[in-house]
């Protein structure tokens, strides 16, 4: 557990944030999607977890990165650098 999170830490915020962004919906979809596949049609609730977990996923990898991208954007903000070239 602590190689992911070194792992993790070695990372860019955007895609950090990714990630994260990317596993935490990826999950709660697949745990959504199996829910509604018991209550649906039993046997196929495993396909049901995939249908619903991996676009969740996505949407979870796309909203972290730009959380990721707004977060280094705050933070030269509130440094007082742009970090383009200066005039």
């Amino acid at each position: 557990m602590t190689a992911i999170l070194d792992g993790l830490g070695e990372l860019s915020l955007p895609l950090r944030c990714a990630v994260v962004g990317a596993f935490c919906l990826g999950v709660l979809g697949a745990a959504v999607g199996l829910v509604v596949g018991l209550v649906v049609y039993a046997p196929t609730s495993p396909f049901a977890a995939v249908e619903v977990g991996l676009p969740a996923g996505v949407v979870g990898a796309v909203g972290g990165a730009a959380v990721g991208a707004a977060l280094i954007g705050v933070r030269r903000l509130h440094s007082g650098r742009s970090g383009g070239a200066r005039s």
